[in-house]
């Protein structure tokens, strides 16, 4: 069993891999890692019974904490840090790879696990919604980054104070019939019209283009974004549980050509 382990800004999550079969997954508010000696013991949020991994790898948006390395040093396994310099599966082209989000990268990792040798878009519809292309021979060339639902909705009670803050949650007609629904649709419907954008320019330049959306948005528009798609939100997890593994061969093929 492998353990992957993403920490975000707000929100720590595991997820537990046998091979590519994702077998359980859980998240804990905050950056402690209490979730690791919970997993241990068999207690942490999805999980059924105690978890003995044989590897991790952990991705991490912030700094982490003396409690998150005191409970990081209790797994009996090797732990992979992911950072701008671990080897990945794929050319990484982006000319400063020290700032690209490893969210990013993982994501494009997954997707490409999936279905390789296809150029891809990978459209994360989170905090941030982001456009990541990489091509048929492998190779992440970059992307763009664009504010979030939730941080447009802010924006625009931020901005502008007759205007309130409104959930993403209610109608979303075409044309708003009152502030609340003109904020709202006016919002996920341009997201909407933002991504079927990218997609629709992408495939114009590469007919087997394939796009993958993932993110916490993401169920908000597969029903409606009028492009075949593959959504999958444990894309990340799945890309960094690729990582990992790409990493353990790897090492046994260099501890083999050293015996």
């Amino acid at each position: 069993m492998k353990l992957i382990i993403d920490i975000g800004n707000t929100i720590s999550k595991y997820f537990l891999f046998d091979g590519d079969t994702l077998e359980g997954h859980g998240s804990e508010l905050g950056h402690t890692l209490d979730i690791v000696p919970q997993l241990l013991q068999g207690t942490a949020p999805g999980c059924n019974g105690a978890v003995i991994p044989e590897a991790a790898i952990v991705s991490s948006v912030v700094d982490l904490s003396a409690e998150a390395e005191a409970n990081l040093r209790l797994l009996p396994c090797p732990i992979l840090r992911f950072t701008a310099t671990t080897p990945i599966p794929l050319r990484n082209s982006y000319r400063t790879p020290h700032t690209l989000g490893t969210d990013r990268l993982a994501a494009a990792v997954g997707a490409w696990a999936c279905r390789p040798g296809h150029p891809m878009l990978i459209i994360d519809a989170g905090s941030c919604i982001t456009f990541d292309f990489v091509t048929a021979e492998g190779e992440y060339v970059g992307g763009n980054i664009a504010p979030g639902m939730h941080a447009r909705l802010r924006a625009i009670d931020d901005y502008f104070p007759r205007l309130p803050l409104v959930e993403p949650e209610g109608p979303t007609p075409e044309l708003g019939y009152d502030t609340q629904t003109a904020i709202r649709a006016g919002v996920i419907e341009g997201m909407r019209h933002e991504i079927e954008g990218y997609i629709h320019h992408f495939k114009a330049k590469y007919p087997q283009l394939l796009v993958f959306l993932t993110g916490g948005d993401e169920l908000n528009f597969v029903d409606t974004i009028k492009s075949r798609i593959f959504a999958d939100q444990f894309l990340v997890p799945r890309g960094l549980n690729h990582i990992l593994s790409h990493n353990e061969a790897q090492k046994q093929s260099k501890n083999e050509s050293e015996t």
